[in-house]
């Protein structure tokens, strides 16, 4: 930054901590005739931030005789939750800042030139005096109002011209304000896809194929299914078996004992011999 906003960060108006001493500030009166006041470079709205704007205030003279010295006074009103300490302003000359005397009250500061403009009006003649402004990041929404004040060197109103700006933040800057229709269509709501799942219903359960029917014949119970007969089949086998057992024995037996109707031999050495009873 230039150092002529430098020195506006230190003279800029953090103003409700400031008090002048010295000179006065003049009281407003009316506007001495053949004399007028214009405000030139102001913006549609300021944006704060680290933007900075030239505001130029132009007093001319197109009656009279004789040249007069001017003395300028700027009257700065905040308003709309805009502070003061949130504004910053110098009065510059090509020479750079031009020193001030900054009275604040409330929402109202007043800067006044402590010397006369070097300039002199004349008659079909204009005197410029430029300000350099700017506002602090954290301003959201405001209104400022100027007006410009132009004094003779006996402290004479030759006359003044006010205007009033709005002042919006970085963020609402950017954010486009759409246009007011003459008809309001509300927006249809947004409903986010979601992923349907499966129910089975009555009808995809009737389209089911029943089990076979040897399986119902086997879980229902009492009726002889599979299992029944195998065990059936089971309790036969043993059965048989047994009597198989049974009958092996009894031949086995008969095989080791004597002859059907006759004694059992006895074993003597070197021949048989029939046992005695």
């Amino acid at each position: 930054m230039v150092t002529v906003w430098r020195k506006a960060l230190r003279v800029g108006v953090v103003l409700a901590c400031l008090s002048g001493t010295g000179l006065a500030a003049p009281v407003p009166a009316s506007a001495a005739p053949g004399f007028a006041t214009e405000l030139s470079g102001l913006p549609e709205e300021f944006t704060a931030g680290d933007q900075v704007r030239t505001v130029s205030a132009v007093v001319s003279r197109d009656s009279g005789r004789g040249c007069v010295k001017v003395r300028w006074s700027m009257v700065l009103t905040v308003a709309g939750g805009l502070r003061l300490d949130q504004v910053k302003m110098d009065r510059v000359e090509e020479s750079g800042s031009f020193p001030l005397e900054i009275r604040a009250e409330g929402a109202v500061a007043r800067l006044t030139d402590r010397q006369l403009d070097p300039g002199t009006l004349c008659p079909d003649r204009t005197v410029t005096a430029r300000y350099r402004v700017a506002f602090a990041e954290d301003v959201t929404r405001g209104r400022l109002t100027l007006a410009a004040e132009a004094y003779d060197a006996g402290l004479r109103l030759l006359a003044s011209r006010t205007a009033t700006r709005e002042v919006v933040g970085l963020a609402t800057a950017d954010t486009p304000t759409p246009e007011p229709s003459g008809s309001t269509v509300p927006a249809e709501p947004t409903v986010e896809p979601t992923e349907e799942v499966a129910v089975p219903t009555e009808e995809a359960v009737a389209e089911v194929p029943p089990p076979a029917t040897a399986n119902r014949a086997a879980s229902r119970p009492g009726g002889f299914g599979l299992v029944q007969a195998a065990f059936l089949l089971g309790g036969l086998l043993l059965f048989l078996g047994v009597g198989l057992l049974l009958r092996l024995r009894q031949l086995t037996r008969t095989a080791d004992g004597a002859p059907e109707g006759g004694r059992p031999f006895e074993r003597r050495p070197g021949r048989w011999t029939q046992a005695r009873r």
